[in-house]
């Protein structure tokens, strides 16, 4: 079981191993920033620049065989092309079970209620904190690993 530090993030030793992270971000400084937190955490970030980039690389994912499955998305709600709601219902409709974390900047009680019923895993509301994502992230790995054991 992970231990808690002090400052409430996980305890590296019982951190999950690093994974293959999808990031859908339109603002291309914000998406650079929050891959490169990530990479610093171990992690292989695909980048994708608009909702209908992330379907497709989903598509793509899905379709080819030798390349590890996404362990995790983390998506801007509102993008140009399909907002991350829109991925989501189609996430439902194939029945994938990859969890996604939500950032936006329109965080109201009906956008988190809505990201709740169409399964997402968390929602971060901008501004946040790179620490804030990366111990979502963290989380989100973590309890992935728990219902696969």
């Amino acid at each position: 079981m992970s231990k808690l530090t002090a400052t409430g993030s996980l305890d590296a030793t019982n951190a999950p191993a690093p994974a293959r992270l999808l990031l859908a971000e339109d603002d291309f400084e914000l998406r650079e920033l929050l891959a490169s937190v990530l990479r610093a955490d171990g992690h292989e970030v695909v980048e994708a620049c608009d909702g209908n980039e992330l379907w497709a690389l989903l598509n793509l994912e899905n379709a080819s065989e030798g390349r590890p499955p996404f362990s995790l998305v983390v998506s801007d709600v509102r993008m140009p092309g399909l907002t991350a709601f829109d991925v989501l219902l189609r996430l439902q409709r194939t029945l994938t079970e990859t969890p996604v974390i939500l950032i936006t900047a329109f965080g109201d009680h009906t956008t988190h209620l809505r990201a709740q019923r169409l399964g997402a895993s968390r929602v971060l509301d901008k501004p946040f904190d790179c620490d804030e994502l990366r111990d979502a992230v963290q989380d989100t790995l973590h309890q992935r690993a728990r219902r696969a054991s």
